[in-house]
């Protein structure tokens, strides 16, 4: 159902996890499992489960309470529903140990049936679906969080702090510090001024289902906020998993204009979504950087050059972001294919 890189925690607490996930639905749900599957962990620390219960296969998450905000996953979901957004059911829930039992989307991961004659219908698919998910600006709980600017700039520095000096080290000289601290202060600036909206904030190819319907189900949306317009259009069209032409995204983006909001002149839309995609891949630059020295996860620095090519092109088309674009080009870039020891196709290296 939901393939991801496993996680570096040590398996007797995981095991001892799954024991007591599998004793609490046996003992405190009117659900019965005499085994647990694993299906797959992600890049935070919730763990999914298959088990069988009435001929229907039932997921099981384990989603630790020092580690995880379930209750907010929880409450997002209804309020997605409510918006018409296709998300698991949640059967039951126990927020104290941080257990929940949800339905089964599957394992149609949206990533795998991307293909040159589907992708057209797909990605006109889960575009369609952002309006709803814009809708959603609350849950009964409370308002969604807003990206604001102190939002963004944690984001920001996340490149800055794991990429350029933890993983790269880095030496910038202060002109190049006070070019990062421009730069990333008129990206700020150009996110705020976009129009606020519900935003699922990592709406991409591998947070996608196709159900048995052929509709579009949606996950990991737990960190739900209120921000820019553009940013899940970024997230999907700009994905780090994915590398289509540059035209046809562009058509994509267009024609999800021309159908919703064309209220907006294409021309600042359009910028408006760049300066967003910068946003995203300068901060998933970052967290990749991250998730591969602090969580052990290394798999994912195998992705840093794509995202930094997005980020080359989005900077290269605004006379205020050329000298940014040339310093990941010239400075980043070549340092970060030197450490994965690859070469400049992207193949690793024998050695």
């Amino acid at each position: 159902m939901y393939k991801r890189h496993a996680l570096d925690i040590p398996l007797p607490f995981k095991q001892l996890r799954k024991q007591q996930l599998q004793a609490w639905i046996n003992q405190n749900t009117d659900f019965e499992c005499s085994s647990l599957e694993t299906v797959s962990e992600d890049a935070s620390f919730r763990r999914y489960y298959r088990f069988i219960y009435r001929d229907q296969s039932i997921i099981a998450v384990d989603a630790p309470p020092e580690n995880e905000n379930a209750s907010q996953f929880i409450a997002v979901a209804k309020a997605y529903q409510a918006e018409g957004v296709k998300v698991p059911e949640i059967y039951t829930y126990d927020l104290e140990h941080g257990f929940y039992i949800q339905q089964d989307f599957g394992n149609r991961i949206f990533s795998d049936f991307l293909t040159a004659d589907s992708c057209d219908q797909l990605y006109f698919k889960a575009l369609a679906n952002i309006p709803l998910i814009q809708n959603c600006l609350s849950t009964e709980k409370a308002p969604l969080p807003v990206f604001d600017g102190l939002f963004i700039d944690r984001e920001l520095n996340i490149f800055t702090e794991w990429l350029l000096d933890k993983y790269l080290q880095l030496s910038l000289s202060q002109a190049e510090k006070s070019m990062l601290s421009q730069t990333f202060n008129t990206i700020k600036d150009s996110c705020l001024i976009q129009p606020k909206v519900g935003m699922h904030r990592d709406y991409h190819s591998r947070n996608l289902m196709l159900l048995d319907d052929n509709k579009i189900g949606v996950i990991d949306f737990q960190d739900a906020v209120v921000g820019p317009i553009t940013y899940d259009a970024v997230s999907l069209l700009r994905d780090s998993y994915q590398n289509w032409p540059k035209e046809k995204v562009l058509g994509w983006l267009q024609n999800w204009h021309a159908e919703y909001y064309v209220q907006y002149p294409w021309t600042e839309f359009k910028m408006w979504f760049d300066c967003v995609g910068m946003q995203r891949h300068i901060k998933i630059a970052g967290i990749f950087a991250r998730l591969s020295l602090r969580d052990k996860k290394t798999n994912y620095v195998l992705d840093i050059p794509h995202t930094l090519h997005y980020l080359i092109d989005e900077a290269s088309q605004y006379p205020e972001y050329f000298e940014f674009s040339n310093f990941v080009r010239e400075r980043v870039l070549p340092n970060v294919l030197q450490k994965l020891k690859v070469n400049i196709t992207g193949h690793k290296s024998e050695d």
